[in-house]
């Protein structure tokens, strides 16, 4: 094709198929394809360039350490994490959080969903630069996954980090913390398991605290029924300093997941 393009210039470019992996045995555009019903997502993918490190990690590393969220299997996490406790975190950017959280704590695995191309390989590269054999990269819906692909009271932990805020009230509906997704994570968390969320959008913080306040299979960890001061084992984000020095006010929440007890007949 490249001998015909030097013949004739002005032959048109061909298209590339959308649909077809950017790298080969990468992550692929759709995982999850028409499986599943199409609905409002709280998620918007952004395109922009993979550089050639990150390229390269994908290429190399997705193949034993990439999952694609595509609904059609419940994933083992035992045998994914050789036995290590679990904790799921959706959406982590470029991954330098997730990369420390993971160096800081090599005894919890740590599953790592985004759709985010570039964010998916530098936190791959991260991984195998610093030896973090604890991360998977998750490429997909993480609703599709906590739906489809994990067992009941598979997750030691969820976190949640400065999910898009969608600040037009008629995007609300697009927010991920909303009672049906805090019914559906509660399902997959271990008793006693903590759900950590943090934002820097006041109004959502709002209503994340009223919404899992109001969750019956949630308990808030801290006594006077606020927000948490800032774990230390959460690193503070560049986006986060960014939105510390505008003036932004940065609110942790954690919920433990309660056991309820079915009620019995007498």
């Amino acid at each position: 094709m490249s001998e015909l393009r030097h013949q004739n210039p002005s032959a048109p470019t061909p298209l590339r198929d959308r649909s077809a992996p950017r790298f080969p045995g990468g992550p692929i555009a759709d995982p999850a394809g028409s499986h599943h019903e199409r609905r409002i997502r709280s998620f918007q993918p952004r395109r922009s360039r993979v550089t050639t490190g990150q390229g390269d990690a994908l290429k190399r590393l997705w193949p034993d350490w990439g999952l694609e969220i595509d609904g059609l299997r419940v994933l083992d996490l035992v045998e994914v994490f050789d036995g290590l406790p679990v904790v799921l975190e959706i959406g982590f950017g470029m991954g330098e959080a997730t990369a420390q959280m993971a160096a800081a704590d090599r005894g919890t695995g740590i599953l790592a969903v985004d759709v985010h191309t570039p964010g998916q390989g530098n936190l791959l590269g991260l991984a195998e630069r610093n030896g973090l054999s604890n991360i998977r990269v998750a490429n997909g819906d993480a609703i599709i996954l906590l739906r489809e692909m994990l067992a009941p009271d598979a997750l030691d932990g969820v976190r949640v980090y400065f999910p898009d805020p969608w600040p037009k009230s008629r995007h609300h509906k697009r927010r991920l913390i909303q009672p049906e997704f805090l019914s559906l994570a509660a399902q997959r968390l271990k008793p006693g398991a903590v759900l950590h969320c943090a934002t820097d959008w006041e109004p959502y913080a709002e209503q994340m605290l009223e919404v899992l306040s109001a969750h019956p299979d949630f308990e808030n960890i801290q006594q006077d029924g606020g927000y948490t001061p800032r774990p230390a084992f959460r690193p503070l984000t560049r986006f986060e300093s960014q939105g510390l020095n505008k003036g932004h006010a940065v609110h942790d929440l954690m919920f433990r997941r309660v056991e309820r007890i079915a009620s019995r007949g007498v």
